[in-house]
């Protein structure tokens, strides 16, 4: 399964977001021009388990290089593969929980549940040789924390069946429900201290990261992270909406409602509109008015139901102004 976007849009830019997943993309560059010195690198910054359980070898390392690697190993990827599959999760999920924890404490859970991850993997995979490497575990806190925060969200995911692409949406505690169980199956079937994916890095990394929101959302807010919510906050809806439509039977006209802000009813806008239609899924442009008001109705001829003799209703679409 592969998540394609969530339902819920986020009320400002996700500015740490994309500054984490930008200083991932950056350290991956610097680790391919590395070349026959590749290894030597991922063992000096790596999480590599013996480095700690073995005093012969942690004392080729200095106390800030130990401390160090449990930051740095986070920014580390095996491939390019598995940089655009932990950033891409990233995307989806990491906006929603900056949003309602606010920048600076978003950066400081992120951090930290990287850092609890780092140590579950560390703690059962004791002795190991292998080193870890990936934002995963840190992926793992954010997606724990998506699953308490918006737990009946939509997930479009995409499933190949047969070289048939499917596109469901499937609800979020279900997506992540699934994802955390095949973690736990993959830990328990996967050989102790053996190499492949740091899978209890991930289970460590959703466990605490659904500990470390509850904590969060307990302790006040601080007051940098509040201004800087205000001065990420968005001025306008999402460009891409999907729009749930109704219609009384008998009646070729279908209904539904667009939202927009205060600012984009002041000078007009553009709205790529999505609307489930049975398996398919029809998407075109709607261009909203300069001043525009509350419950005003847009008509669009021709997208309603097929009538009798082969003509077909309109879509109106109802006119709602919120702020974010």
């Amino acid at each position: 399964m592969l998540p394609l976007r969530d339902t819920i849009p986020s009320k400002s830019y996700p500015v740490v977001n994309y500054l984490i997943i930008a200083s991932n993309v950056f350290v991956y560059f610097i680790q391919t021009a590395q070349g026959p010195a590749l290894q030597k690198f991922i063992f000096i910054y790596g999480l590599v388990p013996m480095r700690y359980s073995e005093p012969q070898v942690g004392q080729y390392f200095s106390v800030g290089q130990q401390i160090f690697s449990f930051f740095s190993y986070m920014f580390l990827h095996g491939g390019l593969w598995h940089l655009l599959g932990n950033m891409w999760s990233l995307y989806i999920f990491g906006d929603n929980v900056e949003d309602r924890l606010g920048p600076f404490r978003y950066l400081v859970f992120y951090i930290l549940c990287g850092l609890a991850s780092g140590a579950t993997h560390l703690a059962i995979n004791w002795g190991s040789r292998v080193p870890t490497i990936g934002a995963s575990g840190a992926i793992a806190g954010v997606m724990g924390a998506y699953f308490l925060l918006y737990p009946h969200s939509k997930i479009l995911t995409f499933i190949p069946i047969f070289f048939i692409p499917y596109f469901i949406e499937v609800p979020a505690f279900f997506f992540l429900g699934l994802w955390f169980l095949m973690q736990f199956l993959s830990a328990a079937g996967s050989p102790a201290h053996g190499g492949g994916i740091a899978w209890w890095a991930h289970i460590g990394g959703f466990l605490f990261g659904m500990l470390f929101l509850k904590l969060f959302l307990r302790s006040p807010g601080l007051g940098i992270s509040q201004r800087l919510k205000q001065k990420t906050a968005k001025k306008k809806t999402p460009r891409l909406q999907v729009i749930r439509t109704v219609g009384s039977p008998g009646d070729p006209n279908l209904y539904g409602t667009i939202e927009i802000t205060p600012l984009e009813a002041k000078f007009g806008t553009k709205k790529l509109v999505n609307i489930p239609w049975g398996f398919q899924k029809r998407l075109f442009t709607v261009t909203v008015p300069q001043g525009v008001r509350e419950g005003t109705l847009l008509r669009l001829r021709g997208m309603g139901r097929a009538t009798e003799d082969d003509g077909k209703g309109d879509l109106y679409l109802k006119v709602k102004i919120k702020d974010l």
